[in-house]
């Protein structure tokens, strides 16, 4: 469009058609909403700073745990302590140690049913919607039955409406398992926004 100038004005604002106008409104409205569910989108995939921090601290309990259970049986006067002898002794001492940094932590919750069952969660994380679960290599529990342990834990995690991320502590203090940075690879997922990590320690 043309401007047009008098020897006492100043050139005229450009202007658009009204059609113009609806058109542009138009591809406004539609990139705000494009804008909109983008974001809706990646929040699935994308943990909030609340959840990237709790990852951060789930994580370095479980590179610290077996340092944290060999140094609680070092007591004065060989005094009476925790023994990690079975899952139980883990989840009693990861429990402790979770309540250092976590308020709401919900020790065996009911999962939705799955196949005509259901399991329960060791530990939940209900403001972080992290599950945690724990495992511990015995004899008689071979490493393949481990591995099918998680993938069933993942299965029956993934439909609850508060768990988004499932963190598996494999507590291997005798180094049952070979490879296990392979282990931990091959176990360790993210699917329709649900996450699988999987540690065995000590690494």
């Amino acid at each position: 469009m043309r401007l047009f100038m008098t020897k006492s004005s100043e050139p005229s604002k450009r202007t658009f058609s009204a059609d113009t106008e609806k058109i542009i409104e138009d591809i406004v409205v539609r990139v705000e909403k494009f804008k909109a569910e983008s974001e809706k989108i990646l929040s699935k995939y994308q943990p909030a700073p609340i959840v990237k921090e709790a990852r951060e601290l789930i994580e370095n309990i479980f590179l610290k745990f077996h340092s944290v259970a060999v140094e609680i049986t070092r007591r004065h006067a060989n005094r009476k302590t925790l023994r990690i002898r079975d899952e139980y002794d883990v989840q009693d001492l990861l429990h402790g140690l979770l309540r250092i940094h976590f308020e709401d932590i919900q020790d065996e919750e009911w999962t939705p049913s799955y196949a005509g069952g259901c399991s329960r969660i060791d530990f939940l994380l209900r403001n972080e919607n992290i599950a945690i679960e724990v495992k511990m290599t015995r004899k008689g529990l071979s490493q393949k039955k481990i591995r099918e342990q998680i993938i069933i834990d993942k299965a029956y995690y993934k439909p609850h409406p508060r768990c988004r991320t499932l963190y598996c502590l494999v507590y291997d203090p005798q180094d049952k398992i070979k490879n296990p940075r392979g282990f931990e690879r091959d176990l360790s997922d993210r699917v329709d926004g649900f996450e699988t990590r999987v540690f065995v320690v000590p690494n």
